[in-house]
C-alpha cells in the first residue's frame, strides 16, 4: 500500500457523506481537509431529503457542488442511508476511477467498508466526531475528528501544555489526552542508529499507531509545534540543507 499514509494532492478522491452523521456547518472545512490528501472528483451525500433534519445541508450542497442522494427510511429504526452509501462505495471502488476515499460519518457500520477498501490497496480516510467507535477509526489510514476542524482563532485560544492541568474539572470539554506515550512509541519505531528520528518519519509512525492522531487535538496546528510544546520530554535538532531547507530531528529525553 504505497500511497496509504502519504499526502498526495494528485490522488483522485471520492468523498461520501452520511448526512445523518455529519455537520453541515463544517462542509467547507471538511472539503479543505480532504483536499490535503487529493483532488475530490466525486462528492456525494446520503440521506432522506424529505425529513426536516436534512434542511441545513441544502445551501452547502449548491455551494460546494455536492450531489445529494435520496434514500427513504423504509423501516423505523433502520438506517437505509448506510446501505446506500456502502453499495455506492463498492461500485466506485471497482470502477477504478479513484485512488482514495473519504467516508464522513461517526457510525461504526462503516468499519467493514473501510477495511475492504484498504484491502484493495486504496487509501481511505475517515471523518467524524471524537466519539466515533475505535474500530472505525483504526480501519482507516487517516481519521480526522471534526472537533479539530475549528477556526484559527479557536485553536489559538487553546491552552498550552503547562496550563492544561489548571482547567476546571467542571469543564464540559473532555480532558486533553497526554501525547507523550504515543510519541514515545512512535519514536521507538522511527529512531535511527544515532539516537535521533526524522520528524517526517515520526509523523508517519504516529499515524500508523493511531490513524486519529492530529496535532490539533492537543492545541497545535502542526507536529513540529506540538513537539516544541513539550521541551522537558523532547529534544529538537535542526539541520540546514544546501538549498536552504530545514530538516528537523527529534529525540526523546
Amino acid at each position: 500500500m504505497q500511497i496509504a499514509n502519504s499526502t498526495s494532492v494528485n490522488r483522485r478522491m471520492a468523498m461520501l457523506i452520511d448526512g445523518d452523521n455529519a455537520q453541515a456547518s463544517l462542509m467547507n472545512k471538511m472539503i479543505a481537509e480532504v483536499g490535503k490528501y487529493g483532488s475530490i472528483i466525486i462528492r456525494r451525500i446520503y440521506g432522506d431529503w424529505t425529513t426536516s433534519n436534512m434542511g441545513g445541508w441544502k445551501d452547502n450542497l449548491q455551494t460546494h457542488a455536492v450531489q445529494p442522494i435520496q434514500q427513504f427510511r423504509y423501516t423505523i429504526g433502520k438506517n437505509a442511508t448506510d446501505s446506500a452509501m456502502i453499495i455506492d462505495a463498492m461500485d466506485i471502488l471497482y470502477s477504478g476511477e479513484v485512488e482514495g476515499f473519504c467516508l464522513v460519518s461517526s457510525d461504526s457500520d462503516y468499519t467493514r467498508l473501510a477495511t475492504r477498501i484498504r484491502e484493495k490497496g486504496i487509501f481511505v480516510m475517515g471523518m467524524g466526531k471524537k466519539n466515533t467507535p475505535r474500530a472505525f477509526v483504526n480501519a482507516c489510514d487517516v481519521f480526522v475528528y471534526t472537533e479539530n476542524l475549528v477556526s484559527e482563532e479557536s485553536l489559538a485560544k487553546r491552552s498550552n501544555p503547562g496550563s492544561r492541568s489548571k482547567k476546571s474539572s467542571t469543564s464540559s470539554e473532555p480532558p486533553t489526552p497526554d501525547p507523550i506515550p504515543l510519541l514515545r512509541s512512535a519514536f521507538d519505531l522511527a529512531v535511527q542508529e544515532d539516537g535521533w528520528a526524522f520528524l517526517g518519519t515520526l509523523g508517519h509512525h504516529l499515524r500508523q499507531l493511531d490513524p486519529g492522531f492530529d496535532s490539533r487535538t492537543y492545541g497545535f496546528r502542526q507536529l513540529s509545534q506540538l513537539i516544541r510544546g513539550y521541551p522537558k520530554e523532547v529534544e529538537i535538532k535542526e539541520d540546514h540543507t544546501a538549498d536552504g531547507n530545514v530538516v528537523i530531528y527529534v529525540r526523546m529525553k
